[in-house]
């Protein structure tokens, strides 16, 4: 058929799971425009509890005259209101089960988004007194439009594909997608594609990062259209506290809402509490499943080594907690079926001291207090570059918190997500991933916007990158964790310079990475280019990008030699000069021309060059950071420059 543009595998994607705005500069009281009530973000994932107060609609006029979208109704849903204008939901290969084909949130994580995007103020929000306080989304005066294409099992390409069709169609300004998967050239990309198609109208897509870290190489959404979001952590800290009967504290992580039952619990260890018959593929000293005599760990708490989930173990045989030696994701609580805590090392050492030094060891552990920390920094989990499709495109391109975020959650799901073993249901939920992160890069887009209608889905990511703050804690890797830092929204409504990007500025990369007509018709939905006539874009990289990255091929290669271009457009006020400064190793020579540009009016745009020239000079480096800032007059703006060559040898 000549209507049919392209045909791939039609496969499934997985989802990527309030103090976050304080603690980047966004207080409940930050100037605001009017706009922002004009402005609707389309968030598609496993759809909303429109009942949660934080999508209240007192104050809410009608929905902007733009637009065009409907509300769907099905089980636990019946309509609309002023600041959820939209829902629906996508079922075209028959993922969702049937009592499930509403536009109501079954599962939480649709629900925690949107309110992280556009909840209004709740106080006293909190997940049983933990992180208690006013729960806000980063754009409250926003209208929320969602598209459910996400159930239990996951997002199909083809309901993802057609949620895009329906919010671009609808009219929303910003696209919200905490979806991900494995790295796939961008015309067998149902994101990468949905993205672009958003882009030709406007609006730009925001989408997680993936929670595969912290292994390199393992960056989802690398399309250089999309707004790639990476996890950082706030300031807050979500610590767990034990004491030993000798007297001994021991502080750990997670997310434990059970106050004890009485001053002391018998301990034990999983060592201890073996079970004659232990399966034979577990660990009993883990705590692993089928491997524990319930007997031997009934009403007590036991001493687990490894994370594998053995509070949901031992909760089922009747273990009134544990405490776990963690051996991954030392820095991300999550939330326990029993009280748990998890421990370093140094504590461990004495909790298997104390064990073995009394015939009848007890302990207590009490329920999370939250602490100040350090931040931000960039959590374990959160994805890391290099990305493999397009190589000298750095992703990804900002971070946002995603660490132990409080938002609003479903009734028709349990805290866990597992009613069977735990009934406990919540208002607010606390949850960590990129799918907290991506929503918060959705609505500092939004508030963006609201200052600036007309500018591109470029100016405003250019806008976010070059205002970012830097890292408190330098992840390994630099920005191939971070990208080009943690947003800062305020800033980034006045960045001085923006680098901007237009439709026929990607054709001219497309060409340039060697693409055809026949498949850039096929991500584009148009047979209309022809990279015969198009002039290859130039430099490195072929686009106006507003970080710098490039990638040597070879691990034996160390010599490095590019050419990056850059035009820059002026959105200040009043005339200016900025000087360009380069930051970095002596074993990376960057030389910036011209080096001085002068502005005398407002979109007015200059070009420069940045050429690379330099050697890895150690065996076993892997990555030299460094960045150019355009200073002068304030706000500086930054570009982060990272250079990386694979060494296969090397454990980062």
């Amino acid at each position: 058929r000549e209507d049919v543009i392209s045909v791939f595998p039609n496969t499934i994607r997985q989802l990527r799971t309030t103090r976050s705005w304080d603690f980047i500069g966004m207080p409940l009281n930050v100037e605001r425009n009017q706009v922002e009530s004009d402005i609707i973000v389309g968030v598609i994932d496993t759809g909303i509890w429109i009942q949660s107060e934080s999508f209240n609609d007192k104050g809410f006029g009608h929905p902007p005259s733009k637009w065009k979208g409907k509300c769907g109704q099905g089980a636990n849903f019946t309509k609309c209101n002023n600041k959820v204008i939209g829902a629906q939901f996508f079922n075209l290969e028959g993922a969702g089960n049937d009592g499930e084909l509403s536009p109501a949130d079954f599962e939480g994580h649709g629900t925690h988004v949107a309110s992280t995007v556009g909840g209004v103020p709740v106080p006293g929000a909190s997940l049983y007194g933990i992180a208690e306080g006013i729960a806000r989304g980063g754009v409250p005066s926003a209208r929320i439009a969602t598209y459910k294409a996400c159930w239990s099992m996951g997002c199909t390409d083809s309901d993802i594909l057609a949620a895009f069709d329906a919010a671009i169609s609808d009219g929303v300004d910003i696209i919200s997608l905490s979806v991900g998967g494995g790295g796939r050239d961008f015309f067998e990309d149902s994101i990468a594609i949905g993205a672009f198609h958003a882009l030709k109208k406007g609006i730009l897509t925001c989408c997680a990062a993936g929670n595969s870290g912290p292994d390199l190489g393992t960056i989802e959404n690398v399309a250089p259209w999309i707004f790639t979001v990476a996890a950082t952590s706030s300031d807050r800290k979500f610590e767990t506290d034990a004491i030993l009967g000798n007297g001994v504290a021991i502080s750990g992580i997670s997310v434990n809402t059970f106050e004890p039952t009485k001053k002391w619990f018998p301990l034990t260890s999983g060592t201890l509490a073996q079970a004659k018959n232990a399966s034979y593929y577990g660990n009993s000293s883990a705590c692993d499943y089928e491997t524990l005599d319930e007997s031997k760990v009934k009403g007590k708490i036991v001493y687990c080594l490894g994370s594998n989930q053995q509070d949901y173990t031992l909760k089922g045989l009747q273990g009134a907690g544990t405490i776990i030696l963690s051996d991954k994701m030392t820095d991300t609580p999550f939330i326990t079926y029993i009280s748990s805590t998890s421990i370093n090392t140094t504590y461990a050492s004495q909790v298997e001291k104390y064990i073995h030094s009394t015939k009848s060891p007890q302990a207590v552990i009490y329920k999370t207090r939250t602490v100040n920390m350090t931040a931000p920094f960039v959590p374990s989990f959160s994805s890391r570059g290099p990305q493999s499709i397009s190589l000298n495109i750095l992703k990804p391109d900002i971070s946002a918190p995603g660490l132990s975020i409080l938002a609003a959650f479903t009734g028709l799901n349990s805290i866990n997500s597992d009613r069977t073993k735990d009934k406990r249901m919540v208002k607010y939920n606390v949850d960590s991933g990129t799918s907290m992160s991506c929503p918060h890069a959705a609505a500092a887009t939004a508030y963006v916007k609201s200052f600036h209608p007309d500018w591109s889905p470029a100016a405003i990511k250019s806008a976010l990158m070059t205002t970012a703050t830097s890292m408190k804690i330098r992840p390994v890797g630099a920005e191939l964790a971070s990208g080009s830092g943690q947003i800062n929204p305020r800033k980034a409504i006045n960045p001085g310079l923006i680098y901007d990007l237009d439709i026929n500025s990607y054709i001219g990369y497309f060409c340039k990475e060697g693409y055809n007509s026949t498949n850039i018709a096929l991500l584009t939905g148009s047979k209309m280019y022809n990279c015969s006539s198009i002039p290859k874009a130039l430099g490195a990289d072929g686009l106006n990008y507003p970080s710098i990255h490039l990638q040597l091929q070879n691990p034996n290669e160390s010599d490095i030699s590019a050419i990056f271009y850059r035009t820059v457009t002026y959105v200040g006020n009043g005339k200016a000069v900025y000087k360009a400064k380069v930051r970095g190793p002596e074993c990376l020579s960057i030389n910036v021309v011209p080096n001085i540009l002068s502005f005398s009016k407002v979109n007015e745009k200059k070009s420069f060059s940045v050429e690379l020239k330099g050697k890895f000079t150690r065996d076993k480096s892997w990555y030299i950071s460094s960045s150019l800032v355009w200073g002068g007059k304030k706000p500086y703006v930054k570009s982060p420059i990272l250079v990386y060559r694979p060494l296969f040898n090397v454990m980062y």
